[in-house]
């Protein structure tokens, strides 16, 4: 479906700006211009549940010629990946309890957030630009 298929670039490129411009806040970013900022609590959950959400229901549909599951497999994955992010960021600033798994993959996944953010924009910047194209 063709709202899906919006719904991905538009996330996927928030959600990646939102993890790389946290430094650009405090200074040590490239971008000096033009900052978006969402506040660190409920939008940036909403945001991640709307991310994570689209990823999900991107892998299961299809849009016209385009093979099924495969063909919109890294805009699913990288919406995914972002949307975890920022879900995990936020139930570890707001969650009282600690485990040691929830640590461990929430490391991994918060010590590579600018990557994550990175391949997000990329995968919303390819999918817009190249449309029908094997696994984008």
């Amino acid at each position: 479906m063709l709202q899906f298929f919006f719904l991905s670039i538009l996330l996927n490129g928030i959600a990646g700006y939102v993890l790389i411009s946290d430094d650009a806040a405090a200074g040590n970013g490239v971008e000096g211009g033009f900052r978006l900022s969402i506040s660190p609590g409920s939008p940036r959950l909403i945001l991640g549940l709307l991310t994570a959400f689209t990823g999900l229901l991107k892998v299961l549909s299809v849009i016209e010629k385009d093979i099924a599951v495969i063909g919109d497999i890294v805009p699913a994955l990288a919406g995914l990946a972002a949307g975890s992010v920022l879900i995990l960021e936020y139930y570890r600033d707001h969650s009282s309890i600690e485990s040691e798994n929830n640590e461990k993959v929430g490391l991994i996944l918060i010590k590579n957030r600018k990557l994550i953010g990175f391949i997000s924009l990329a995968a919303a910047a390819l999918h817009f630009f190249i449309p029908q194209v094997l696994f984008l």
